[in-house]
């Protein structure tokens, strides 16, 4: 599997603090089948991480990883606050870019005032760059009008919604509005957006399927992220999945559940 989002690097932002955090993240990465990680630092104005400390701090871990003997391949990679958009040039955002190839990881906005930030997103695809939106099930703004995640995949975006969304692990708003969104096929990518090894930590396969949707793990973690790093076009996944069952109990127990 491929996770496009974790937050992998040691003292960049709020991942791990150190890189013996950063080899914890790993081993459990890799212990769980992961291969390949992007590690993805926020860009904001709380944490500006440049292209710069990210790259360094890719190699860093790369190095570690080697030394360590942790079979865990790690690739460049950002996630960009749509608030620093515009300071940031195209050769910037190409040097934040996952991979190194045409997509920008950028952050869904998490605050309720959020507004006027598809423009900015239709704007960047004019300059050029592929955008994958990151979390969109915890934007406020998309739970609220729907329809605006709806345009936005239309215009050739993609989504990527964390593994942990589908599981509870926001809450219950958040976790209805993930299973809506992968029901309605607005589902391209999962990611762990893991950034330690306790309440954040990496995981994807055993949330998928818990979620019930063990049938979708291998397009959404495997062959849609292959393909955003090489730069080819998304191959046709499995149809949208169906609503889960309800559960029906008999007996007295099924006569209490009724009621």
């Amino acid at each position: 599997m491929i996770d496009l989002h974790c937050h992998l690097l040691p003292g960049v932002d709020d991942g791990p603090v150190d890189l013996e955090g950063t080899l914890a993240m790993a081993r459990a990465h890799a212990a769980m089948g992961v291969r390949r990680v992007a590690a993805t630092p926020h860009v904001s104005w709380d944490m500006p991480t440049t292209a710069t400390a990210m790259t360094s701090g890719v190699a860093l871990v790369r190095e570690a990883l080697a030394r360590e003997g942790v079979a865990l391949d790690v690739v460049t990679g950002a996630e960009i606050a749509m608030t620093m958009v515009p300071e940031l040039d195209d050769d910037d955002l190409r040097a934040l870019s996952l991979g190194g190839g045409p997509w920008l990881l950028v952050e869904s906005p998490l605050t309720p005032s959020a507004s006027g930030f598809d423009s900015l997103l239709h704007h960047l695809q004019v300059r050029g760059h592929r955008i994958l939106l990151a979390h969109p099930e915890r934007c406020p703004a998309f739970q609220r009008h729907p329809e605006r995640l709806t345009a936005l995949v239309e215009a050739g975006m993609l989504t990527s919604l964390t593994a942990g969304a589908f599981v509870g692990r926001f809450g219950s708003t958040v976790q209805r509005f993930s299973h809506r969104l992968a029901q309605e096929g607005l589902v391209h990518n999962v990611a762990s957006d893991a950034h330690n090894t306790n309440r954040r930590a990496p995981g994807l396969r055993a949330e998928l399927m818990q979620a019930g949707y063990s049938t979708h793990t291998e397009w959404w973690c495997e062959a849609v992220p292959a393909a955003l790093l090489a730069g080819e076009s998304v191959p046709p996944g499995p149809p949208p999945p169906r609503p889960p069952q309800r559960r029906r109990f008999g007996g007295l127990r099924g006569a209490w559940s009724r009621r």
